[in-house]
């Protein structure tokens, strides 16, 4: 059986609109996929780098980044006395807000270290924790942004009480292992505890 140069061009016509739509579609779930895993960051990240294309590599540079790091979990005592140690921070919020959010912003960094995340300047600690923690790395930057805001004299106590909350995302986050039924119960015994003393 012989092809006519007519159907042979529709062949290769039909193949290529095949692959196009393969190709198109394998994308689309990419993107999706990305898209589900970082949520606000991706938009974010797409944004910022001025398309869809700069922006995924942006994040596969990242992951590429942070799978180069020893991320590790807690160990009981040590997650023991960082919650303790935001409790007091909490606890002075009253009588000193800026430094209550100050003093978070360093024992998140503390965390960030111990947990195995290098800690250098904000936007890359910031680009690193994604990776990891997309959903509330931007409670992260907000807090930051009230924190800054605060050593120039643009924020009040409600802010600073919101980049505590913030930073309080992050910080569960960070020390709370996903599935980790334990640490609930840690929080538990140390409140119990401060109450006897």
């Amino acid at each position: 059986m012989t092809i006519s140069p007519l159907g042979l061009a529709i062949m290769v016509l039909v193949v290529a609109v095949i692959i196009g739509l393969v190709v198109a579609y394998m994308r689309h779930r990419h993107s999706s996929d990305l898209r589900a895993r970082y949520g606000h960051e991706y938009d974010q990240v797409v944004r910022d780098a001025g398309g869809t294309y700069k922006g995924e590599n942006l994040l596969h540079e990242r992951e590429k980044r942070v799978a180069k790091f020893n991320i590790i979990p807690l160990s009981e005592s040590r997650r023991s006395q960082f919650i303790g140690t935001w409790q007091d921070i909490q606890a002075r919020f009253v009588d000193d807000p800026a430094g209550a959010v100050s003093r978070a912003d360093v024992l998140l960094g503390e965390v960030m270290h111990e947990r195995g995340y290098p800690v250098t300047d904000f936007d890359q600690r910031a680009a690193d924790l994604s990776v990891d923690h997309p959903e509330v790395v931007q409670n992260y930057r907000s807090g930051h942004d009230i924190a800054l805001k605060h050593s120039r004299g643009e924020a009040g106590t409600e802010e600073l009480r919101q980049a505590m909350i913030h930073y309080r995302a992050l910080f569960d986050d960070l020390v709370n292992e996903p599935g980790d039924h334990d640490t609930r119960d840690t929080m538990a015994k140390i409140k119990k505890e401060r109450v006897r003393d």
